[in-house]
């Protein structure tokens, strides 16, 4: 087979994994960058929990999806921005509009909670995309791209903040890395440098954990320090 013809298969392949009324649900439900597990894309896709996992084998197969396990949990997520241009270029020539995301977490655990020992909710997700946005990390590093690095600016701007970088490198324990948040499906930071974070908001009082559970409260004083420090609106 030439160069053209197994490409040629190949498309055909993608097609036909796409193609699939229940595996073009699942997909494009996935289109607005928020991860499911299989059996809420089993219920998006109207099929049962077994029927989901084959039509997920073969998106996977067809590098569609990729999954991040965490825990006892299994979430999927589009490959890549490939592949959500390619289905937005169908939605072009369909003219299909699609549903948003529509999260059911209590509020008072989605704003802000704790996932073991760094933050997580709607401000660890922000604080997350702020930190990007302001060079201090960069990701996309180590063997399954899920690894995040503290730039030289970031270096500064945490030892500024009272973080010791280097100390929380040294630890036992993942650095820094992407952790799937649970309620806004977007990841926030985990690792040594996300406890840190953490550590840091709790002793400064921007949030203040409720005795009874993974909730935070975040105080007046957090809300100024992270729109200060951050650009981040809580």
């Amino acid at each position: 087979m030439d160069v053209r013809q197994s490409s040629d298969a190949a498309v055909s392949r993608i097609a036909a994994a796409i193609g699939e009324p229940a595996r073009a649900k699942m997909l494009y439900c996935l289109m607005d960058g928020h991860a499911r597990t299989s059996t809420e894309l089993s219920v998006v896709a109207e099929v049962s929990p077994s029927t989901a996992s084959v039509h997920l084998s073969r998106l996977k197969t067809e590098r569609l999806v990729k999954a991040l396990v965490q825990g006892k949990h299994r979430f999927y997520s589009l490959e890549g921005p490939d592949v959500a241009s390619a289905l937005e270029a169908l939605s072009v020539l369909a003219d299909a509009p699609r549903s948003s995301f529509v999260p059911t977490t209590p509020s008072r655990l989605r704003t802000a909670r704790t996932c073991y020992d760094h933050m997580a909710g709607a401000v660890g997700v922000g604080l997350h995309d702020r930190l990007l946005k302001l060079g201090w990390i960069e990701a996309g590093v180590g063997k399954d791209g899920t690894a995040y690095e503290v730039t030289a600016q970031g270096a500064k701007a945490f030892a500024a903040l009272g973080i010791d970088v280097e100390a929380a490198r040294m630890l036992r324990r993942r650095f820094a890395c992407a952790c799937l948040d649970w309620s806004e499906r977007r990841p926030h930071v985990g690792g040594a440098l996300g406890a840190a974070l953490l550590k840091l908001a709790l002793k400064r009082r921007w949030v203040a954990q409720e005795p009874d559970g993974r909730a935070l409260g975040v105080t007046r004083v957090g809300q100024r320090e992270m729109l200060a420090r951050f650009g981040l609106r809580v």
